[in-house]
């Protein structure tokens, strides 16, 4: 097996148990692509459901969860570094490497190996987004900041210097020379890739968002915040985290009772599979192959189609 399997979809989608028994079927392990389950402490919140990563009593090897500490300002230009190196040890030791998530910027970041600019440079910022929309673009620029400003979000050249100035703002730590190496070397990592969306279906999706909304609040994912928060971790950053960490940092400020709460939070979710549905859609638009699992399947089903796939004459060429 020469290419790396991506599995991705929406939210509460069930990709995670997909993937880890395809790593379990194959000999692989899993790499996430998610931009929260990055940070330690934030599991609840973040849906890291790490009982997926056992399959029939194995545990599967996972990368890039719990890498960073909660509050931290983990970034794309880290994940790319880190991924290849995950990568480059997963296939060293003869493994299979499989990407998991729903972070979309994060895993157009691996699949389109973009170049990470040398130096700070409207146009190599400009280049490394290019292939962003519009919608996409606003998204990724609010959960920078609060725009304030309408003229940034009308136009797609002061969007772009927008966002760029808001995350060399943040990146200051890496210095010019650590991105010019890492451009030189890592990134020129090569690989084939086979992408599985995971559908089980709009309904599907909107019943099982809520459902584990209210198991999640049920398993103590309020606590888990109260928590962040009695490490220090500003309840600013935790609503920079959007989705759960924001509404529950507004709940726990007394700004939302426990009922409006729920329900803003929910809506937004439902919100945030659609959008993420809105970038795969843009991602084959842009010619990625998306091999979409429909249907309400169980794991095993799911991973049998997607092996008969990977068997095919037609993606083996």
């Amino acid at each position: 097996m020469k290419k790396m399997p991506v599995i991705l979809g929406p939210t509460a989608c069930g990709k995670t148990a997909v993937a880890a028994r395809l790593a379990y079927e194959m000999d692989g392990e899993v790499i996430s692509a998610d931009s929260r389950q990055v940070y330690r402490g934030m599991d609840i919140g973040s849906g890291k459901d790490l009982g997926d990563y056992i399959v029939e009593g194995r545990q599967i090897p996972y990368h890039l969860v719990d890498i960073a500490e909660p509050g931290y300002e983990y970034n794309i230009f880290e994940y790319q570094r880190d991924f290849t190196k995950a990568y480059g040890d997963i296939v060293k030791r003869g493994k299979l490497p499989v990407l998991c998530g729903g972070s979309g910027m994060y895993l157009e970041a691996v699949l389109k190996a973009y170049s990470l600019p040398e130096a700070p440079s409207d146009h190599g910022f400009a280049r490394l987004m290019q292939s962003m929309d519009e919608h996409a673009l606003l998204h990724e620029l609010s959960q920078f900041k609060k725009l304030h400003s309408t003229t940034d979000t009308v136009d797609r050249n002061r969007m772009l210097r927008a966002l760029e100035i808001e995350i060399k703002r943040r990146d200051e730590k890496v210095s010019n020379s650590e991105i010019a190496k890492w451009r030189n070397s890592e990134i020129k990592t090569s690989f084939q890739s086979i992408i599985f969306g995971i559908n089980p279906g709009r309904e599907t999706v909107r019943q099982r968002i809520t459902l584990r909304l209210k198991s999640r609040l049920e398993g103590g994912m309020i606590d888990e915040v109260r928590r962040l928060q009695d490490q220090g971790v500003p309840p600013a950053r935790l609503k920079a985290y959007g989705l759960e960490y924001k509404y529950l940092a507004l709940h726990l400020e007394g700004a939302l009772s426990y009922d409006e709460m729920f329900r803003l939070l929910n809506i937004s979710i439902h919100q945030f599979a659609k959008r993420q549905m809105t970038w795969f859609r843009r991602m084959e638009r842009q010619g990625m192959r998306i091999h979409w699992i429909e249907g309400d399947l169980s794991s095993e089903e799911k991973v049998k189609r997607i092996r008969e796939i990977i068997g095919s004459s037609e993606v083996a060429k």
